[in-house]
Order: C-alpha cells, then structure tokens, then sequence
C-alpha cells in the first residue's frame, strides 16, 4: 500500500478526500500492475481508464495525447459510398496533370509547387467527392479554404471537369496574355473559382474560424439560414507555427463551431527541413487542440499498417512509433528495408521478432507508401466523424508523405518545396506507378502531355455526377444577383452639414454619432456589423450596447454588474455588436468574413471595424492585403488617430504612419478627414459606392480606411461654395480663404497656400491667423482629405497620357490659379502629404510628425514634432523668403518671437 506521507502536499487534490482507504486501494492496484506487468501496461491502463472517464462525461482534466495510431479502428471505418476504383482513377489523372502543369511552366521561369498537393491529394479528392457542398443547391454551401501551395491539383480538377482547358494550365502563373491562371488562391485575380486567398500562411486558420462564427452570427440574427453549411480549412502542419493559425482556437470551441472542420496535412516537412525535427508536430498538434476543446481525429497509417498492429501484442510497435522523431520518419522513407530493420525494429527484441515476420517488400510498403492520409477510405471515415461529432470544431490530423507519388526523388527530400520540375523519365515512371493510358509517343520534343479522358469518360461522368449530388462546382465563388441597397436617409448626413456649433466634438464620435443613426435605418440598419476590438468604451459606443446588443451564442447567462444603468453591458443571441476581446487578428477576420458576404452567402452586410489607428495597419496590414485580394467591402476606423492627439500613451501608440501603409494597398480608400462633415459625406459616398449604385469605371470591390481623431473641437459648417463635395471625396478642397476667414490681409500682402488634414487643420487655421495678424501674410487655408486619392488621380492621368489621351490631375485643376507656393502639413510622417508633391504646380513644401512619437501633452508633442501653429508660420515664412516676398530676417524673428 502506498504511504500517504510519500505524496508530496504539490500532488494532494484540494479537494477532502472522503475515504482515504479507498484511494490508497486504487493507488496500490496501479502499484501491483507497473510491478507485475511493467510501466507500459500500466500506462496503457491508466490512458484507457482516462479515456473512459471522458467519455462518460466525468469532470476530469482531459487526455491531451493519445497513442500515436489512427483515432478510427480499421475494423469501425464506414464504407465509402461510391466507386473507389474510379476516384482512384480521378485522382490519378489530377496527381498527373498537376505535376505536368507545374514541370511546363518552369521553362517559362515562373515556378510552381508540385509536392504539397502530391502528398494532400487525397483529403480533397475525398472531399469533393462525397462532402464538399456546392452553392447550386440550398443555402450557400460549404466554404473551403484551400492551401495555397495544393493550387496546382485544384486546378488540375477544374480541368478534368471541363473548366479549366489546357490554354489556362500553359498560362499557370503567366496572367498578362489572358486566360492565365494565379499561382495560388486569388479571388481578385481568378473571381470565379477562388472565394478565400491562403497563401499567406496563418490567416487561412484564423480566417476560417471567424467564417464559421459568422456563419453562427447570420442564423441567430435571422438574416440567413447557415446551419448546413461547413467551413473546412486545408493546411500545413509547418503553417501551423504561425501565431495566426492558432490564436483563436479556443474561440472556436468556446462557441461550439461544430461548422467547422480544419484538416492539417502532416507532412512532417515544412520549406526548409523537418517541421519537428527531433520532435512529433503530431503529438503536439493534438495536445495543443485537446487542450483548447477541439475534436482531434488522426488519421495516420494506412491499411498497410493494420498486419503489424494484429503483431504487436505488447504494445511495443506503439511504443516505438511513439518515440521516434519526425526526422527519422522522414529518413526512413529514403532508405531500403535493412535498414529500417536495423534502426526501427533493431532498437526493442520484441520489434525484432516481428520484423523477421515481415517481408521486405512489406516493410517497405508501410515505411514508403502506407499513410492515412493516402487512402480514401481512412480520409472518408477521419471526414464523416468530423461532421458526426457536436458541441465543438473538429481538427483531423493526416499523416502524408510530401511529394507522394513524384518518384524517390521528390519524396520525403528536404528540398522538394524549391523542385519545380519532373524530368521525362520521372514521368514516365510516375505514369507506371499510376497506371495512366499514357504513350512514350505522347512526349512530343520531350514535352510532358497534359492527360484527361473523353468528356463522356466513365472518370468525367463519375466526377460530374458526384458533384451535381452535392451542389455543384467546387471551389466557385459566385455573386448572386442582389439590388443594390437603399440609401439611407439624407438627414442622417445633413446634420453634420450645420456644425456643432460651441460645443466641441472629436470626429470620432461624429462617426458614432452618424453609426447610431444609421443603424437605425429601416432599410438598411440591420446590415450594419459594428465590430470593435474590447476598446468600445474608449471611443464613446458603449451607447450601443443596450440597443444593438452584443453578439454571444450563449446569449447573456449572467446578471451585468452594470445593469441598473442606462449603457450597460448586455450580450444577446441575436446581438448586433462583435465586441471580439483584445485581438485585432480576430477583428479583422471577422470584417473579411461580414465584407464578403455578399459573395459567400448572398446577403450584404456592411461591417465597420474601429480600432486604435497604431494597432490595425501595424499588426495586421497582411490581413488587410487579404481582404483586398477577397474583394472584401466595409469601413474601417482609424480612430485616436494621428501622431500627437493621443497625449500621454508615448512612442507605441502614437500612430505617425498608417495612411503610408494603408496607401500601398490599391483596394484602400484612404482618407483623413478634418470635421464632421467631411466623415459624414465620405461615409455617404462610401456607401453608394460599395453598396449602392457605382458609377460608371468605379470599382465597388473596395474599402475605406478614415482616421478619426479623439480631440474634441468645434466642428463648423460645411462650406457653400462649389465643389466642396466633390473635393471631399476627390481629396481636395479649398475650406476658406484668408479673406472669406476675417482677416483682411493687404492688397499686395504675400500668400501662401495652406493644405492640411485630419487634426492638422486646426494648427493650419491658427497659423492663417497668426500669419494675417503678426506677419501682414494671406493664406488660404485647405482641407485635403485623402492625400493618397489625389495621388492615384494623379497618377491614372499620367498613365491616360501615355495613352494617348489628354486629362489633368484632379490636384492641379483644384489648385490653378492659387497664388503662392503651397505647404503641406499633417500628423503623419511627411511622405503622407509629400505623395502629391510632384503634381502641385506651385513651389511645394511639407511638414510632418517623423520619428518616434513620445508622452506629453498635445501642444508639447506639436512643438516637438515641429508641426505646431507656430512652426507652420516660421514655415511659410521661410518659403516666402526663398521666393523674396518677405524678408529673409522674419524667419528668424518669428523663430525667437515663438521660441522655436
């Protein structure tokens, strides 16, 4: 019997232990067993007994690793119901012609990847031959989030069935001369097939769990009925080192995302080598989705495998695989059946008996070929108890062999990622080991042939047949026929058009302010996705809580400490608001999932995600490259914008650069605005751009990035003269002039042309009255309200002239005839306003918060940033000086009057 004092107090459970004999009763039976049978049999033992537990439902912390076998028993797997020797065959032909496309194009030079799908083949052969839903049948279908590098085989699938010709595969990454195909998923770049671009490895993962949630979200709020439709994510076990592929997972299972499926193609190679070297991603995969409450199914060895199990009658074979690390298994697979003898079975007696049971030719067949994930019926069982299991998301783990079916040349080999070609003999054995119709005659000047049967083929009638089943064409992306929104009323923008008046107002609550009106459309209020990274409070919405509600499955099962007030925090099934906690990743996929859904679901949705200006671009600027490239349309907010109006928070959160950043992305609409007005009228346009009527040229399929700002000033009213809407959205335009402002300046006073954005014009109208009353100077002062608009304006003339074609950029027109030179100033980095110094006729001069921000107050960071009223003056003053319009000694006064 064990003694109770042996247990260390770290060991004790808190909770009493109500019949200690008992216990000590269990202890020495676990004893007895690691003495009479050995410590295996009485981990086996314990193992089983915990798996028991949990399945009764016990409340016992769960069992992270399992032995490293197939999850599903041979003897339990279900019967694939359709034809397996003519899948067989499909995939055969897929295997080929992806590996041809691939060899083709690399003397073009354009690359290719041909050993990811060789090794992944038959997780989505399976898939769209007997799970995958199509979007002809009811609801939306499945989503299917492909790996990028697997490209070549999906296109070799679209061939087969007859969308794809073999002009599009010789155009496999060759795009300009038409007919050609991207080299991975792009929706921008290939519409019609591909819903959701993966190659930038991790956001496939986190994309795809935030699509299934949002699938959860367009149910509970009534909007469309999802609940058959399934996200299924294919990735790769290297993939899986990305912090995106992981982040969210317990998200996934804390909301029960049972609508979702990620299948891991384990490899065991990522680009360079091993993915775990001296390590098992398998079993590390499994305990890290265990312990954050998925379903793990593993589908690691093939039927080759089943003789050698009946063997191991001592659990010695699993033992041994257990403990061998990734590298070696990859090294088995390249070496001949002695040696696997000698390193695998040599290493435990009882491995050594069995191995002398074996044949060569066996051992080779498990050790080379026999993955779980090279077999259509162990795929088939791993996807059907996916989607048999309830109350949380599945991950299947399928062990593969990278570059599976290429040839001993290609498979298991650490630098088939970089092999962009097979030689002709390669071929030939390929087409042998897949037992293709294929003649020696068929290699014209050594020239691979694509391979594809009749289209009245019993392979094209199956795959077709299948397909129509299940819904049609898969992948596809399609955008149904929706009318154009309504716009909502004109008042909800107008009254911004008055001014606030005395009372100061920041611009970002003029944007929630014009938000909670909107939603309140009876049209198109429900549409709106207000989406918010746990800063809700920070930027006045908590005014929404109470009226939208936000988004929880559970819905609220708790009593908020806040509810006695008028603002307080309530959760609801069908809740409005996606408040995602403290993750700007997973508010980002969530505005893909909402900005796409007129596409993957049919049902416009219009999200606006308001985040800390320093925290979106910065952290997630690949996500928005994503959400570009998924054709993607919605708002987002910079709010707490600028280098100095967040006083206080210093260097990492003083945001001097996100309209640089958001101005490489060609689907951002990037604007600063500077008052009320201006955000309500871009918002305005915004809307009838994407979501209403484009004009004619206009691309709907982009997205608008305005930075607000939480410094409360008087907002005016919008300015009578012509062209001030159109200079709004252009970019351009011209808020007053010195004379129009009061100030009086003398006939013959020098002037300057004053152009400033967002927070920046308030310094700039100081300066206009400090220039005017001290220094006897007119400027007139404007409001730019996207530097980077004016700029692709610019830069669409220049391209219209090598056209041929005669157009002026829209910058020049708006300031001919301004009389001066022009300084630019903002609180960004100076190549923000500098982006349209090329096109300005006028001498051009800028201003601009560089460097790193700091903590202090406005007027402090200002002044250190040399962007302040002041500075602005000593500025223009020097500019006019260069010129010869004022003396060259008024620079230096002003700079020791304002103690510059």
């Amino acid at each position: 019997m064990t003694d109770p004092k042996a247990i260390q107090p770290s060991e004790l459970d808190q909770l009493p232990d109500r019949d200690p004999e008992e216990t000590a009763e269990w202890q020495a039976s676990l004893d007895a067993v690691t003495k009479a049978a050995g410590p295996h049999r009485a981990a086996y033992l314990m193992r089983r007994t915990l798996e028991r537990a949990e399945g009764a439902g016990l409340a016992l912390p769960k069992l992270l690793e399992t032995d490293y076998v197939n999850s599903i028993p041979t003897a339990d797997e279900p019967a694939v119901d359709g034809d397996e020797d003519l899948e067989q065959r499909i995939t055969a032909w897929n295997r080929w012609n992806a590996a041809a496309m691939v060899t083709r194009g690399s003397k073009h030079g354009v690359g290719g990847h041909i050993a990811t799908f060789a090794s992944a083949a038959w997780l989505y052969e399976t898939g769209f031959n007997h799970f995958f839903k199509g979007k002809e049948g009811d609801g939306s279908g499945d989503q299917l989030y492909i790996q990028g590098h697997a490209s070549p085989g999906i296109y070799a699938r679209a061939f087969l069935d007859g969308r794809l010709t073999e002009d599009h595969l010789d155009n496999f990454r060759r795009e300009s001369g038409g007919n050609g195909l991207p080299s991975y998923p792009h929706p921008r770049r290939l519409p019609w097939l591909w819903e959701f671009p993966t190659v930038s490895m991790g956001l496939g993962p986190i994309s795809a769990i935030y699509q299934a949630r949002f699938n959860r979200y367009l149910t509970s709020r009534g909007i469309k009925d999802l609940t058959n439709s399934h996200v299924w994510a294919f990735l790769g076990d290297g993939e899986m080192d990305e912090p995106e592929s992981t982040t969210a997972l317990t998200l996934a299972s804390r909301e029960g995302l049972d609508n979702l499926t990620f299948v891991i193609n384990c490899n065991l190679q990522r680009l360079d080598g091993p993915v775990r070297a001296n390590f098992k991603i398998v079993q590390e995969l499994e305990a890290q989705f265990r312990g954050a409450g998925w379903n793990v199914v593993k589908s690691l060895w093939g039927t080759a495998w089943d003789e050698l199990f009946q063997l191991d009658t001592n659990g010695a074979l699993v033992r041994r695989l257990r403990e061998v690390p990734d590298a070696q298994v990859q090294t088995y697979q390249t070496r001949d059946a002695a040696y696997i003898r000698e390193d695998f079975f040599g290493k435990d007696p009882e491995l050594a008996a069995m191995a002398k049971l074996l044949s060569d030719d066996k051992i080779l067949e498990c050790f080379h070929y026999s993955r779980g994930g090279h077999e259509s019926r162990k795929v088939y069982a791993a996807y059907r108890a996916a989607l048999a299991h309830k109350g949380a998301p599945t991950v299947i783990l399928a062990q593969t062999v990278k570059g599976h079916t290429l040839g001993t040349g290609f498979a298991s080999k650490n630098a088939n990622h970089q092999m962009k070609k097979l030689s002709v003999d390669e071929f030939k054995d390929m087409r042998d080991l897949l037992g293709l119709p294929i003649k020696d005659s068929d290699f014209t000047d050594g020239v691979v042939p694509y391979g594809r049967p009749g289209a009245d083929s019993p392979e094209v009638r199956y795959l077709q047949e299948r397909r129509a089943a299940l819904g049609g064409p898969a992948p596809a992306r399609r955008v149904h026929p929706v009318a154009p929104l309504p716009a909502p009323a004109e008042k909800a923008f107008a009254s911004f058009d008055k001014g606030s008046g005395s009372q100061s107002v920041a611009t970002t609550m003029a944007f929630v302010r014009l938000v909670k009106d909107l939603v309140r459309d009876k049209e198109t209020g429900k549409r709106w996705v207000p989406i918010v990274p746990d800063e809700a409070r920070t930027f006045g919405m908590e005014s929404l809580f109470p009226s939208l509600g936000i988004y929880s499955p559970k819905g609220q099962t708790y009593e908020p400490v806040d509810r006695d007030q008028l603002m307080y925090y309530k959760e609801a099934k069908n809740g409005q608001i996606l408040n995602e906690g403290i993750t700007e990743a997973g508010s980002m996929a969530d505005f893909i999932a909402a900005s796409t859904s007129y596409a993957t679901h049919g049902e416009t949705m219009i999200p606006f995600y308001i985040f800390y200006s320093m925290f979106g671009w910065q952290r997630t600027a690949d996500q928005m490259w994503q959400l570009g490239d998924q054709l993607g349309r919605g708002f987002l907010v910079g709010a707490t914008a600028g280098r100095t109006t967040l006083t206080g928070e210093g260097l990492q959160h003083a945001d001097g650069h996100s309209p640089a950043i958001a101005a490489t992305n060609p689907a951002a609409m990037t604007y600063d605005p500077a008052f009320a007005y201006e955000v309500a009228a871009i918002v305005k346009d915004g809307l009838r751009r994407m979501y209403g009527e484009a004009a004619p040229g206009e691309d709907p399929n982009v997205f608008y990035y305005l930075t607000v700002y939480n410094e409360p000033m008087p907002q005016p009213a919008k300015p009578s003269g012509a062209g001030v809407d159109e200079g709004i959205v252009k970019g351009l335009y011209r808020f007053n002039t010195a004379e129009s402002a009061g100030l009086t300046p003398a006939a013959n006073a020098p002037r300057i042309q004053l152009l400033s954005s967002g927070t920046a014009i308030h310094w700039a109208l100081k300066a206009q009255r400090l220039l005017a009353e001290e220094w006897g100077v007119a400027a007139d002062a404007w409001s730019a309200t996207s530097w980077t608009e004016l700029r692709r304006d610019a830069m669409d003339a220049d391209a219209a002239l090598l056209r041929g074609e005669e157009r002026v950029p829209y910058v020049r027109r708006a300031l001919q005839g301004a009389e001066g030179p022009v300084l630019a100033v903002s609180d960004y980095m100076r190549q923000v306003p500098d982006q349209i110094a090329q096109w300005v006729e006028q001498d051009y001069s800028s201003l601009g918060a560089d460097g790193f921000g700091l903590s202090d107050t406005r007027d402090a960071a200002r002044r250190h940033f040399g962007v302040d009223a002041e500075s602005i003056v000593v500025a223009a003053l020097a500019q006019l000086a260069r010129r010869g319009e004022v003396k060259a000694t008024a620079v230096k006064e002003a700079r020791e009057r304002y103690g510059l």
